[in-house]
């Protein structure tokens, strides 16, 4: 397995440059690229994304989410701390990213500019991941640029940055452009503009829009301008409502391969299908996302022809290894 030179941020103390180290070589299986697993809908869409014409019963039980983490080949699993504290026994090896805020739907856009306040201090993130003795690699925050909330919002996601890197945990910023003053929240422009803030932030990684409503080609390559724009920040887009698995596929592969994104963040394309087909689906996004896969490749995985030949997760003596090489 290949170890990727990572830039350790100094906000991450020399006693903590160790585990910050281990938990990206854990969340990215050594790839560099970011593969989460977007469990964050039960509050954020409420019951919409669970129970709907067409849907399979089994997807509105929140442990379908967890049965889907133990078998699939996912980077991280995303959510908020009471529902991995409630399933987490169903997949306890499983990588955790804690999302410190969330928000529900019910508030429309035009009616309030949106703002997610944080949950809980870090302090009762940092005790529940001693004490509980999960997997928890990292944290995330939701930031709505546009928002006339927005300055409080840096505030808090600052020092959620700062206060996961001073444990050597990985921080993620999903980014979104959202509120009155927001005309297209698909602009590329825009969008890069919030990458930047991302890196500002002292982020790891950006959870942010991609245009699918213009994805081609020449989109993707428009798109470099947010990578560009993230510098050290490695940009992961979000899956957005469900599409046809090969349009989905080709979609990740354009923006891996074209754009130059370090990886995906997929929720309702991954578990609005039933047990099993969700594991595929999740197997073939990592072919594509994590392993070099052709669209068409990752497809057969899917569809059940072949299975993902992926590498495991870094054995411990694989990252001792690359400890040695990163001081």
């Amino acid at each position: 397995m290949v170890m990727q030179k990572i830039h350790v941020p100094y906000t991450v103390p020399a006693g903590k440059k160790a585990e910050y180290l281990k938990n990206w070589e854990i969340a990215t299986r050594g790839t560099g690229k970011l593969f989460m697993f977007a469990c964050d809908q039960k509050v954020e869409h409420l019951n919409d994304d669970f129970v709907a014409p067409g849907l399979d019963p089994e997807i509105a039980d929140p442990r379908h989410y967890f049965e889907i983490a133990k078998r699939a080949h996912i980077g991280v699993l995303g959510s908020q701390l009471g529902l991995i504290a409630k399933y987490a026994d169903i997949c306890p090896k499983v990588p955790f990213l804690i999302k410190a805020n969330s928000k529900t739907n019910l508030i429309k856009r035009n009616s309030r500019d949106p703002f997610s306040n944080r949950w809980l201090p870090m302090d009762d993130v940092i005790k529940f991941k001693k004490k509980s003795g999960l997997n928890i690699v990292g944290v995330g925050y939701t930031v709505y640029i546009g928002s006339e909330f927005e300055s409080e919002s840096f505030g808090q996601a600052a020092r959620i940055v700062h206060d996961a890197h001073q444990e050597g945990l990985l921080a993620v910023v999903w980014m979104y452009p959202r509120g009155r003053a927001v005309k297209n929240e698909e602009d590329v422009h825009l969008l890069a503009g919030g990458a930047g803030v991302a890196v500002c932030l002292g982020a790891d990684f950006v959870k942010i829009s991609y245009p699918y409503s213009q994805a081609t080609a020449a989109t993707a390559k428009k798109f470099r301008e947010v990578i560009t724009a993230a510098g050290r920040t490695g940009v992961i887009c979000i899956g957005g409502k469900k599409m046809p698995v090969k349009k989905f596929l080709e979609q990740i592969h354009n923006q891996i391969n074209l754009a130059g994104t370090s990886g995906v963040a997929i929720g309702r394309n991954i578990f609005q299908h039933p047990l099993e087909e969700a594991v595929r689906m999740a197997d073939s996004i990592a072919a594509v996302a994590l392993y070099g896969y052709s669209a068409a490749n990752a497809y057969k995985i899917y569809l059940g022809k072949t299975k993902l030949s992926g590498k495991p997760r870094p054995s411990q003596s694989t990252i001792k290894s690359f400890l040695s090489m990163s001081f």
